[in-house]
Order: C-alpha cells, then sequence, then structure tokens
C-alpha cells in the first residue's frame, strides 16, 4: 500500500493514483497536444501520438535513489511492492479513467451557457479518451511489478503500444518478459553513468551488485525482439564530462541497441533539493557531447549518427539511420 504522506505529495504533483502501488500523470506534452501546441520528442522520434499516451508506472517502488530523480525517494525505496499486488487488468483500466479524470478540463461543454476556458482540440480530446500508447515510466522501477509482462501483453491485446522503461536491475525479469513473447513495444534501459564508481555515487542503490545486473541487462539487449534503446540523462559537471565518452561509447558497443537518447538533466520536483539549476545542461551542450559520442562510437566500429533533436526537451536521439525511426502501427 501506498503511505499516506506519500499520496498527499503526488497527489499535490497532479498524480493520480491507481490501486495499491500504481500511478498516472498527465504530461505536459499531452497537453500542449491536446491545445495544438505541439508534441513531444516521443511523437517527433517514433511517432507515437501525445494526445494518446498515458504517462503511468506499475511501481512507485524503486531499489536507487539517484540524485537526479524527481520523486520522493526518501519514501519509496525498496525491491519489493508492499502489501496486495494489483491484476494487469485492473491497472490498465484504473490508468484509463484516471487519465480521463485528469482530462476532464480540456472538454468544452457545447450545452453550457457559461465562457469555455478549454483551447483544447475536441476532436483530439474524444481520442484522448482512449489512450493508445502506455508509456510505462512516470515514477520507480516497473520490472518489480512481478505481472509487468502480462501488463505489456494485456495491452497489446487490447490494440495498444507500450513503451517500458527500466534501471536494468533485473535481468532476470528482461529475460523471462522476453522467453513469454511480453517484450514492449520500445524497451529503453536507462544508463546515465559510464563507470561503477560513478554509477554507485549517482544512483546510491539499495541492490548489491547493481552496476553487474545493469551491465547483465545491456548484454541481453540484442537478442531481444523489440525495439531498444540505451538511454542516457545526463547532469552537468556530474556524468556528462568529456572523459566519460569513451566508457559510454563502450557500453552503447555492448548493448547494440537499436537507438540511444541523450536527454539533459531538468531540475524539476525533489531533485531541486539534490541539485540545482546550474546543472542542467543546455541544448548545444548537450548537442557537442553527442557529437563526441558518435566519434567515438564511429572509431570503435559502431556507425551511429545523430538522427534528430528537439530543442525544448533538449534530447536527442542516435543511431544508423532514420529507416525504422517511426513505430508502425500494431
Amino acid at each position: 500500500m501506498i503511505p499516506e504522506k506519500i499520496k498527499k505529495i503526488l497527489r499535490k504533483q497532479h498524480y493520480e493514483i491507481v490501486g495499491n502501488h500504481s500511478a498516472v500523470q498527465t504530461c505536459r506534452w499531452t497537453k500542449k497536444s491536446l491545445r495544438n501546441e505541439g508534441v513531444c520528442y516521443k511523437e517527433q522520434f517514433y511517432g507515437i501520438k501525445s494526445h494518446l499516451c498515458c504517462q503511468m508506472t506499475s511501481s512507485l517502488w524503486c531499489p536507487n535513489k539517484c540524485v537526479h530523480c524527481w520523486r520522493a525517494i526518501e519514501f519509496t525505496t525498496g525491491e519489493k511492492i508492499p502489501g496486495k499486488i494489483d491484476s494487469p487488468k485492473k491497472i490498465i483500466d484504473e490508468c484509463i479513467k484516471a487519465q480521463r479524470k485528469l482530462l476532464q478540463g480540456f472538454k468544452i461543454d457545447k450545452k453550457s451557457k457559461k465562457k469555455q476556458l478549454s483551447k483544447a482540440n475536441q476532436e483530439k480530446y474524444g481520442e484522448a479518451q482512449e489512450p493508445m500508447q502506455f508509456a510505462i515510466s512516470l515514477s520507480g522501477e516497473p520490472t518489480i511489478y512481478p505481472l509487468i509482462g502480462d501488463l505489456i501483453e494485456e495491452l497489446r491485446k487490447r490494440g495498444k503500444t507500450s513503451f517500458l522503461v527500466t534501471n536494468g536491475l533485473y535481468p532476470e525479469k528482461i529475460k523471462e518478459i522476453s522467453e513469454k513473447n511480453q517484450l514492449p513495444t520500445q524497451l529503453y534501459v536507462s544508463v546515465n553513468t559510464s563507470n561503477k564508481k560513478l554509477y554507485d555515487k549517482f544512483h546510491r542503490s539499495c541492490k548489491k551488485n547493481a552496476w553487474e545486473k545493469l551491465n547483465q541487462t545491456l548484454e541481453l539487449l540484442k537478442g531481444l525482439t523489440c525495439r531498444t534503446v540505451f538511454r542516457m540523462n545526463l547532469v552537468r559537471e556530474l556524468n556528462m564530462d568529456d572523459k566519460h565518452i569513451k566508457e559510454y561509447a563502450e557500453l552503447i558497443k555492448k548493448a547494440g541497441s537499436d537507438f540511444i537518447e541523450v536527454k539533459g538533466y531538468m531540475s524539476v520536483g525533489f531533485a531541486r533539493e539534490r541539485l540545482g539549476y546550474d546543472k542542467m545542461p543546455t541544448h548545444e551542450e548537450m548537442k557537442g557531447f553527442s557529437e563526441k559520442l558518435v566519434k567515438e562510437l564511429n572509431n570503435l566500429g559502431v556507425q551511429i549518427k545523430i538522427l534528430d533533436e528537439k530543442i525544448e526537451s533538449r534530447v536527442l536521439v542516435l543511431g544508423k539511420n532514420k529507416k525504422g525511426l517511426k513505430i508502425k502501427e500494431i
């Protein structure tokens, strides 16, 4: 069960609690898309529609206490979900209800005589009542949820795509869902440091052999049948120093992922209590780092280039070519 103190914090941050251990929060890009004010990098890079995306997590708990994390890590650190475990069907159904509730303010009531404040595209609003993409990445570590594979499989049965973001500390779970044909549409592995010493300082994991577990997950990626992304979240003067580039490149070569995302740290939520705005890299710095990373990868025999970038989000995507970047409908 989620402690009441955490529920109050999450609700203040506009989360909707789902069942015993899940949550939904409407992404600002979903809101922007509904107002025809732009779309998120996932739509620009991969073709995922922002207004049809449900940003959620199947577990608010995580074994790491990453210094850049926006969540209330002091209260939800752990390797197991305490209490009752909800079924995949319940989580999905309740997430959709929660998403609808969070979007209620975008509806225009044509019968009402009151002034309508919403500027939302009503056709998009209608479509958004049934989200078709689940971004399982909101907070916590989703693979702690023991039925994560069944959750992904249920989403697939409903014709929905899924992006699963993991910290890579549970290679046995990735192997399990691969063997059961329960892999997501796209699997992200967050790799925020290039060596064990920096990993321990950055992630402060309660899991033994965390660095070794992450590397085991990276070694599995080449054999997976789903799209894979090596994801880096970089913090100025902490994990994006040029001296780390060669080590990052070697990890990327080991993983053999389809794409690499290089994203800049944002000082939001509880992260502001640990890192200041001065640790946020500019997009120019991110691009410069990415160019150096590409050069190092090419030196290692990995033919990679910058495929696209979204300046507002300070994120770039790297890969062999743009062919296959967009996701086909399932």
